[in-house]
């Protein structure tokens, strides 16, 4: 088979984070890769906060995480896979390290390695473009692209008959808010959650525990369309910039005393110090957000309440098994994500990035 010449979307240079569309080879899958021909990929905060990390020796570098596609071809020792199959794709693990065979994947010890370092754990790449390196593998796929090499392990095969562009975002985005609730959390109906940041993770979240029957569900978020989307799943939604009762009071009256769980998606240190204050005796607060390097958390508060503050890696899911089950519900009804969807053809990436910059979209999904 020769060598597939892929259009793909890429940052050039540490300081530049524009993406710009060229053409670079992708290597023939080797025998434990598969090759997807991308048909969605969903626009993710994650690919827009990690070019602003990585070093100048790591660019150019595709990203894209939240693959969704059609095999075109499988290597001879991948199992589960055939060609023609659908696929949505999600973050990789060993499959062999204690957190994975303990069935947490999203803490396999190789996460680092397999999902971010932009090559393969034997340090070669899978793209290039003329005689120049170009980083990709990233999450094991680098799915800004028209074709993606992908693996066994991240690849998780859907019904043929469901629309890859609104599955592309339970590689990540959906899955991780829902699996935040459904995994980490599992609240009761007799408890409470508050959502602070209505995103995509955000209203997943909401979805889930709205969706689960959980007693009380608020979203916070200053944006008012998504205070609606909120509602319509039956949260009670907060606008946070109002200045008549500080949002913690109201978060704290609404569950009638603070909220069993919260849930950050902002990564706003300051918000972050507003959910664990939103919390009742010895509640759970999720930090999901990324990109602030560091947060303040309450020591007082902590250590005289018994609360816990912790984060979690895509909610704790493993993709083989949480795909599924979201989509299972989806056809229930209990998962109604679908309508946060706004898609966009490839070529108009640019607006996709301002759109969600901007909050006028909740889930941007690339088209090609």
């Amino acid at each position: 088979m020769q060598t597939t010449v892929a259009l793909a979307a890429a940052p050039f240079t540490a300081t530049d984070h524009e993406f710009t569309f060229t053409e670079v080879e992708l290597d023939d899958p080797r025998p434990d890769e598969v090759l997807v021909r991308i048909v969605a990929t969903g626009l993710c905060h994650t690919d827009l906060t990690v070019p602003t990390m990585l070093p100048a020796e790591m660019f150019p570098t595709v990203l894209g995480h939240e693959g969704a596609g059609v095999v075109e071809a499988v290597g001879s020792e991948v199992e589960g896979i055939a060609v023609g199959d659908h696929v949505v794709m999600s973050f990789r693990s060993c499959g062999g390290c204690g957190p994975c065979q303990a069935g947490d994947v999203g803490y396999c010890e190789q996460n680092i390695l397999l999902n971010y370092m932009g090559m393969r754990p034997d340090g070669s790449t899978t793209m290039r473009r003329g005689d120049e390196t170009v980083f990709g593998n990233f999450f094991g796929q680098s799915s800004f692209a028209r074709h993606s090499l992908a693996y066994a392990d991240n690849c998780v095969v859907v019904p043929k008959d469901l629309d890859l562009a609104l599955l592309a975002p339970y590689g990540c985005g959906f899955q991780t808010g829902a699996a935040t609730v459904l995994e980490v959390l599992r609240p009761t109906a007799d408890e409470s959650l508050v959502v602070f940041g209505a995103g995509a993770v955000g209203l997943a979240a909401v979805a889930a525990a709205c969706g689960s029957g959980v007693g009380t569900v608020v979203a916070v978020d200053p944006v008012a369309e998504r205070r609606r989307l909120a509602e319509e799943y039956g949260a009670v939604a907060l606008d946070p910039t109002l200045e008549d009762v500080p949002v913690v009071d109201r978060v704290k009256e609404i569950t009638g005393g603070g909220a069993s769980y919260a849930i950050d998606t902002t990564a706003l240190p300051a918000v972050v110090l507003q959910a664990q204050h939103s919390l009742r005796s010895r509640g759970t607060l999720v930090a999901l957000g990324l990109g602030a390097p560091e947060y303040t958390i309450d020591a007082i508060d902590l250590l005289s309440s018994g609360k816990i503050v912790r984060s979690s890696i895509e909610g704790d899911a493993d993709p083989k098994q949480m795909v599924p089950e979201l989509i299972r519900r989806r056809a229930e009804g209990s998962f109604a994500v679908d309508h946060l969807v706004a898609t966009y053809p490839f070529e108009r990436m640019a607006d996709a990035i301002a759109d969600t910059l901007a909050g006028k979209v909740v889930k941007a999904v690339l088209t090609w």
